[in-house]
């Protein structure tokens, strides 16, 4: 009947709806329009543009973001389909990390804290259930008093507060652990400590923008710089010092489960502006330098490393480390030797720290062309890491024109560099990538956040402190949305296309590889909000739909919201498998109109913990 009726009277019935049926039928009105212009019997382009400019049709009256500890059961859009109803997984999992799990860590060697890293369950291992919150779980505090405080039922470990107790690490208080800030080698607090490091490394004026902690405990550096508009990449092992990381990310600091082991680390050459170890316990001088080698691969050309704890100042302190003087001697002679290697200008030593500068460029460094020891990596590209050996050898700089010159172009500060032409992009380094495109890729974005902006009106309020991005590919959501308020993790797929994370780490921003058919390398429920574009698209043939989201659910905070963005027959088949997880979903239109087949699901995971038997809705 539809298809008889003209442009004009198809508005007119539309004008004389009521609003809230207008809002009720709009999809459906979308969806038949859609198909009268694909039939070829009218036109529906103009009608469906007028329609959108008289109704805001992207506004989720009844899928709600906000804080709350229930879930309204709604409707699965097609009552005759068979739905899989996935139940929760045994208490036992509650901070399951599949691909570090303890007890499988255990049947890999311990040299080279080989049984510290990825090891991952076979196909028939995996667990197909939804990982429990546990009792008494609460939605971490807001940014920034979440930094300082973190309540208990969320990371019910006390090991820490004994364990680390004269180190003003972390204290147990009431329902709530509190973090003074300090470390093993600041235990009088960070901020004095990094006042230190700047009085040195130009923390302050943005030219230090990206960080590496290596072994960051419970990331208080991280945390405290911060403020000073520094982000850092802090990772440490799940080990004996129990929900470090976990604690990490409750405090909303960016933070990964990791370790210097026998693989490279998931991150790109030229990474980062800054790296740093206090007493992480990593033998630097150990495999002919291979550590020091892989923090130079991701180091910046004028980077800075910072070594705090042993071996420095070892004539002091050796008795307190309960180490001889000639292993202590030998150990810092060596790390001197090597950065000697590498180039590194030692900028400072001043009681327990030491601070060193990599070179501009290859040309500061022609003597070490004559050293025995100087094995050039073999590997025409240093990005190519994915569960690749780590090797003792050095990343060549890449050319410059002139002695003075930043290899791979110096940087603009940060905030300007944020939104400027990367040098990768710049220099052609990315196949697929010009400036051009990355200029509209950057204008996109800014599009579709603003749009994302109507849908959830409290995306960038502070509800949301840790953010991931899974197909992140040149970093314009992250760019688009930065604040203060909020980080993102931008992920780029090892199987994608054309290989980005270099170029994101260019904008000042931070990220990680990783391949989706994998358990992400972080606990149960630390993140705030996923945005998923493309990512099932992508991942089609390759792996199992289902696991990827029940990753996306594991790694969700309870009222956690997602968003994907796809072709909308994916997105069906999506939306099909939440329905059985536990979500609350809505199909939403593409910001251009209902005629685009890419379409956005929103969704927010409901409350629930260990024990409690909710049922599972789409709304």
């Amino acid at each position: 009947m539809l298809l008889f009726f003209s442009k004009a009277r198809l508005l007119q019935r539309f004008r004389n709806s009521s609003h809230s049926s207008k809002r009720v039928g709009l999809c459906c009105f979308f969806y038949i329009l859609g198909a009268w212009q694909k039939s070829g019997f009218g036109k529906g382009d103009s009608i469906a543009v007028e329609i959108t400019k008289q109704t805001d049709c992207s506004v989720l009256s009844n899928l709600n973001f906000e804080t709350h500890h229930s879930g309204e059961a709604g409707v699965i859009d097609d009552p005759g389909s068979k739905v899989e109803v996935f139940k929760p997984c045994d208490a036992r999992y509650t901070d399951y990390t599949p691909c570090q799990d303890q007890m499988r860590a255990m049947t890999f060697p311990r040299e080279n804290m080989n049984y510290r890293e990825r090891h991952c369950p076979p196909e028939e291992e995996k667990l197909h259930c939804l990982i429990p919150a546990p009792k008494g779980y609460v939605t971490p505090f807001p940014w920034p008093k979440s930094r300082d405080y973190v309540p208990y039922a969320n990371a019910p470990y006390k090991s820490l507060t004994i364990e680390k107790a004269v180190q003003n690490w972390i204290q147990y208080e009431g329902n709530v652990f509190r973090f003074p800030g300090g470390g093993t080698q600041f235990p009088q607090g960070a901020d004095a400590y990094i006042d230190q490091l700047a009085s040195v490394i130009p923390i302050e004026n943005g030219t230090v923008r990206t960080a590496l902690d290596t072994g960051c405990g419970v990331a208080s550096w991280g945390a405290y710089l911060l403020k000073r508009n520094v982000i850092a990449m802090s990772f440490a092992p799940r080990d004996s010092h129990e929900a470090q990381v976990q604690f990490a990310l409750e405090r909303g600091v960016p933070a990964v489960i990791g370790v210097l082991g026998t693989i490279k680390l998931p991150y790109p050459s030229r990474a980062f502006d800054m790296a740093h170890c206090s007493r992480c316990l990593i033998p630097w001088g150990a495999n002919d330098g291979m550590y020091m080698m892989e923090v130079d691969r991701v180091l910046r050309p004028g980077g800075y490393w910072v070594l705090s704890g042993p071996p420095i100042n070892w004539k002091t302190n050796y008795k307190s480390w309960q180490r001889t003087k000639e292993d202590l001697e030998g150990e810092q002679s060596h790390i001197e030797e090597i950065a000697k290697l590498l180039c590194w200008e030692k900028k400072y030593e001043k009681g327990e720290i030491a601070i060193w500068r990599k070179s501009l460029n290859a040309e500061s460094c022609r003597g070490r062309q004559d050293d025995s020891r100087a094995n050039i990596c073999a590997s025409k590209n240093p990005d190519d890491v994915w569960y690749k050996k780590m090797e003792a050898c050095l990343t060549p700089y890449p050319d410059v024109n002139s002695p003075d010159e930043v290899a791979g172009e110096e940087l603009k500060p940060f905030p300007q560099r944020l939104n400027a032409v990367p040098p990768r992009v710049a220099s052609g380094s990315v196949p697929g990538v010009s400036v051009e495109t990355y200029l509209d890729d950057n204008k996109l974005w800014k599009k579709h956040v603003k749009a994302y902006k109507k849908i959830n009106k409290i995306l960038d309020s502070g509800r949301y402190r840790n953010m991931m991005d899974m197909n992140a590919g040149l970093g314009s959501f992250a760019a688009a949305i930065e604040s203060p308020k909020l980080w993102v993790m931008n992920v780029v797929p090892t199987i994608a296309e054309k290989k980005t994370l270099g170029v994101i780490y260019e904008r000042g921003l931070i990220g990680i590889y990783h391949d989706w058919c994998e358990a992400f390398s972080t606990y149960p429920r630390t993140y705030d909000l996923i945005h998923a574009n493309g990512v099932f698209s992508l991942y089609k043939d390759k792996c199992n739909a289902e696991d990827i989201l029940l990753e996306m659910d594991r790694i969700l905070r309870p009222e956690g919201a997602v968003i994907f963005r796809d072709d909308v027959d994916v997105l069906i088949k999506v939306k099909r498998i939440i329905a059985g997880m536990k979500w609350n979903t809505k199909m939403v239109d593409h910001e251009d109109g209902p005629l685009v087949p890419e379409k956005i699901l929103v969704a927010v995971k409901q409350y629930w913990t260990v024990g409690e038997n909710n049922s599972t809705s789409s709304v």
